[in-house]
Parts: C-alpha cells; sequence; structure tokens
C-alpha cells in the first residue's frame, strides 16, 4: 500500500535534532563511537518501519548497546522518532536513508549486529536481487559486520524466508534458531514490530533465524 504523503513531516522531523540524523552522509562513517559518546555495541536495523521494535530494544538495553534505525520514507520515520523521544532513549538513532548506500555511512567492522524484520519480500523472481538477503546486500553486509557479526531476520513471508535461508548457506553463514513458528517456540528475546503484532493477531506463523559472519 502506497503511503499518503504528509508535507509537514519533513519540518517536524528537524525537531528531533537528537534523534534524528539528517543528510547522513560519509562524515558518519566510522564516528559512530563518538556521535553516541561511548563504544558500546552498534545493532542496525534494516527497514524501522513505526519504530515498534527499535524502540523496545533500545528501552531493554539501554546501557548496553547502541541502535541506529534506517527507514527510506520520512512519514513511518516520524513516527519512530515521536516512540523513541517520548521514551528518553539516547541510545538511538534514525535515518532518513536508502540501505543500498549502507557502505557510505558505515566502515568496515563498524556494526555488531544488522536486524531485517518483515522486508518487503518482492514476490516476483526478476526482483530477486531487490530482497534485502540477496547475495548483492549480504556482500555489503559482510563489509559493515564484525567479525562474527550477526544478522536477524524475522519474516511471516515463508518463500522469502526459504530463499534467505538458501542465499545464507550459498554464502557460507552460519545458522542458528531457525524457527518457522516464533511465537511458538522457545525464544524469549523477542521484541514485537507493528507487521508482527498484526499478523500474530491474525493466527499468521513468523519465521526467524540468526545467520553469523
Amino acid at each position: 500500500m502506497r503511503l499518503r504523503k504528509k508535507p509537514w513531516i519533513a519540518e517536524a522531523l528537524t525537531g528531533f535534532t537528537n534523534i534524528v540524523l539528517h543528510n547522513p552522509g560519509e562524515e558518519l562513517k566510522g564516528n559512530w563511537a563518538e556521535l553516541f559518546g561511548n563504544h558500546l555495541p552498534l545493532h542496525v536495523e534494516l527497514g524501522t518501519g513505526r519504530g515498534d521494535f527499535i524502540t523496545g530494544m533500545g528501552e531493554r538495553y539501554q546501557d548496553q548497546t547502541n541502535f541506529v534505525g534506517i527507514e527510506a520514507q520520512k512519514d513511518v520515520l516520524y513516527n519512530a522518532a515521536l516512540k523513541a523521544q517520548e521514551k528518553g532513549l539516547n541510545n538511538v538513532r534514525l535515518l532518513v536513508f536508502n540501505v543500498n548506500d549502507l557502505l557510505t555511512v558505515f566502515a568496515p567492522g563498524e556494526i555488531d549486529r544488522l536486524y531485517i524484520n518483515f522486508c518487503d519480500p518482492w514476490h516476483k523472481n526478476r526482483h530477486a536481487k531487490r530482497r534485502l538477503t540477496h547475495a548483492g546486500f549480504l556482500e555489503k553486509y559482510r563489509i559493515v559486520l564484525k567479525t562474527g557479526g550477526q544478522l536477524w531476520l524475522k519474516t511471516d513471508n515463508r518463500p522469502l524466508f526459504d530463499f534467505s535461508l538458501e542465499q545464507f548457506n550459498q554464502f557460507g553463514l552460519k545458522l542458528n534458531h531457525i524457527t518457522y513458528d516464533l511465537h511458538n517456540s522457545d525464544f524469549a528475546d523477542n521484541i514485537m514490530t507493528e507487521y508482527e503484532t498484526r499478523f500474530s493477531m491474525l493466527g499468521q506463523p513468523i519465521c526467524r533465524c540468526e545467520a553469523t559472519f
């Protein structure tokens, strides 16, 4: 579904000076520890949406981990910024940014963990390269992740999950905690996204895995 544009959003986002980083560029690369003012582990969510997940994680691990949320749509990111502000999270930063340009804002080995939650499955085979778990993206993730860094994936889309597992295997990643029904598994550290809450209420099983580089 295409979101209706809200012309006031761009100006409203300028009010979140300590949360939303505007026009992110090369100046961020290699300087995230300095920006946060500490050397805590850095976790990045690719496709933050309305922010339930990243603000939930930021709240749970407030003094343990720094979080960066990337979202291409300003209208959606505004909701995430509001939640981060309301919770007073100083360990969360948000970018209006395209995931394709990941290497321009993160240095090699700068990230400890990536999260991909309910990304666009791009159903048609000719669009496979656009899937965030395609080998072309995995090449970029390998660069920005530390040795032993992880990618955590959640999706309600079984074909995308199967495709992702195949890509991970072909890329030589180590897979752990694979489940095709997350909410009936023994994984106890789950923070739900907006989509996850909606799908779960409909009885849709959630697939999840962890891939280590």
